[in-house]
């Protein structure tokens, strides 16, 4: 199995160096500045308390401030549009410009449905329900106000002499966004965290909601938990190298200055949406919705940065983990699954592909899916052979096992029998599992298919002659009907001998069933490959079926089985 991984990279790679030498690459893709390290923002609010070291808590001098009315502030640069509302020094709504959601319409990362119930993004959260209602519903002092074109800086205040707050956001040319909290009550610090608790935008479906992880990376490693592992208001202690809610293609990310005062507190909640997306005012169902806050530090400021965007590889690695620029980048948000030596090389051979040569995915995963099959060709290739084999030597086998059959399983004799079935298998050189192993090769490859191209953002809206979005499935389920179709065709293609006949049409009839329902609700993109893979595999099968000796054996040899009665 190591050897037909090696092949196939070796394989992958030749084909590489070969386009790129043949093929002249177009322009080379604009690729994002790293975050420039912005002056520290300054905290009026906290200077405004006056200096205390008694233990006793103590009434804030600080004047009230607050706005008389509710208005916005917008931000943006070339990537986003993010309105703010002084209400609560929140976001209401957040545009990435070069994302479009299934409307055509820019996407909206503020998940409109869930955001009234349960929190809009960068809203506070405290262990206090009271005091968080508070803090979301008090109308807070801008400045600036309007518009502002990043780089550029705002900040919220609000005071009303017993509660002081301050909130300030930092905006550079990048998807990265400096924060700085701090909350104080009755003289005392309090723990408020800046939040994403509401999911996203582009979730309308369970199965979108259910992709929704809290993701964090402490360390080298990274824990990913699943709604089914998460309860509400629980607090992981850090140190973080980086902490947030993570979906299919988008992500909100929190980075903290200081990785050892951090913590992270999970959120889950749950909401009514509708069953079917295009009947809003359908049946509903109950769907799990997950939300992080993340913050701590020093003198119980917040001081972190805050990623909001695309799970874009290029862009994932301009961010770095640490505010110096060290630390490594957040790659690591991108989950490739268990089969992640395979998976990331394959979705790094995409996008080369994609860029440097067919400029479209869906012909990308076609010209991956040959050299595969190529590089698995020897072994195909063996496992035939094989096959054809122990189709020659069944009808002996047969013949020992019809002879030993009066003796139960228990009985001594019964080792023997298996003794002369090793016997033909070695004297013929039948290798009993050799049929098995393309079968097992090819899955790693399927399942690493699998978890790249559900996370793979490129995808997204990727076209491919019928099919609008190569991430969701076919649209007119043309592709899992061919993977129905191919595999009864290798299937009666592929010898399979020692099968009882009503085992073997059941098998033939099922298997291929249980595929296409799994495949019509998958990824148009993985059902492609999966086709793709059975086509070729049946033309191997019915070449070596017709190109070679027929597979049938010779009468001397059942005579020969039989004589041995």
């Amino acid at each position: 199995m190591l050897l037909a991984f090696a092949l196939t990279f070796l394989a992958i790679y030749v084909s590489q160096q070969i386009m790129s030498r043949y093929f002249k690459p177009p322009q080379p893709v604009r690729v994002l500045a790293p975050i420039s390290a912005n002056a520290p923002v300054s905290n009026p609010a906290a200077s405004s308390v006056p200096a205390n070291n008694s233990t006793e808590p103590q009434v804030s001098l600080v004047p009230v401030k607050q706005a008389s009315v509710e208005g916005d502030t917008v931000v943006e640069n070339d990537m986003y549009r993010i309105t703010f509302t002084n209400r609560g020094a929140q976001v209401k709504s957040w545009i990435l410009k070069k994302y479009d959601d299934d409307n055509g319409k820019p996407l909206e990362l503020v998940n409109q449905t869930a955001a009234p119930a349960n929190g809009y993004p960068l809203s506070l959260w405290t262990y206090d329900e009271q005091l968080r209602k508070r803090l979301s519903e008090s109308l807070f002092v801008a400045e600036p106000q309007g518009n502002i074109h990043a780089p550029g800086t705002v900040a919220f205040d609000y005071s009303s002499g017993d509660l002081v707050v301050h909130k300030s956001f930092g905006f550079d040319e990048s998807y990265v966004v400096k924060v700085e909290t701090s909350v104080t009550q009755k003289g005392v610090v309090v723990a408020a965290f800046p939040s994403w608790p509401s999911g996203f935008g582009d979730q309308h479906t369970m199965a979108s909601y259910a992709a929704s992880k809290v993701d964090w990376m402490q360390g080298q490693d990274i824990q990913r938990l699943a709604a089914k592992k998460i309860s509400g208001g629980s607090t992981v202690a850090g140190p973080f190298a980086w902490a947030g809610i993570v979906g299919s293609y988008f992500a909100a990310v929190f980075l903290p200055d200081d990785p050892n005062g951090s913590a992270l507190v999970t959120l889950h909640s749950q909401l009514q949406i509708p069953k079917d997306p295009k009947k809003p005012d359908g049946e509903n169902t109950k769907i799990s919705l997950l939300g992080v806050a993340v913050g701590g530090g020093a003198g119980g400021t917040t001081r972190e940065r805050l990623f909001v965007g695309p799970k874009n590889f290029d862009v994932l690695e301009q961010v770095k983990a640490s505010p110096q620029g060290g630390g490594g980048d957040i790659t690591g948000i991108v989950d490739f699954g268990m089969f992640k030596l395979i998976a990331k090389p394959l979705f790094l051979w995409l996008n080369w592909t994609e860029e440097h040569w067919v400029h479209n995915w869906g012909w990308s995963i076609a010209i991956l899916t040959l050299i595969i099959n190529l590089a698995l060709w020897p072994l195909r290739m063996s496992s035939i052979k094989s096959s054809q084999k122990m189709q020659k030597v069944q009808p002996q086998i047969n013949a020992i096992k019809e002879k030993y059959k009066k003796y139960k399983l228990t009985d001594p004799r019964q080792a023997e029998k298996n003794q002369e079935i090793q016997e033909i298998m070695k004297r013929e050189g039948v290798n009993p599992v050799g049929g098995c192993l393309p079968m097992l090769i090819q899955f790693p490859f399927l399942i690493a298919f699998y978890a790249m191209l559900g996370n793979a953002i490129e995808l997204r809206h990727a076209h491919w002659l019928w099919i609008k979005d190569l991430s969701s499935p076919d649209p007119y389920r043309i592709l899992p009907i061919l993977i129905v179709v191919s595999m009864i065709a290798m299937q009666r293609l592929t010898p399979q001998p020692g099968i009882d006949p009503a085992q073997q049409k059941m098998m033939t009839l099922m298997m291929p069933a249980m595929m296409g329902y799994f495949s019509w609700f998958m990824a148009a993109g993985v059902s492609l490959y999966w086709v793709l893979g059975n086509i070729l595999g049946s033309a191997q099968q019915l070449w070596m079926n017709y190109g070679s000796r027929s597979s049938n054996p010779p009468a001397e040899i059942v005579v020969k089985g039989k004589k041995k009665r």
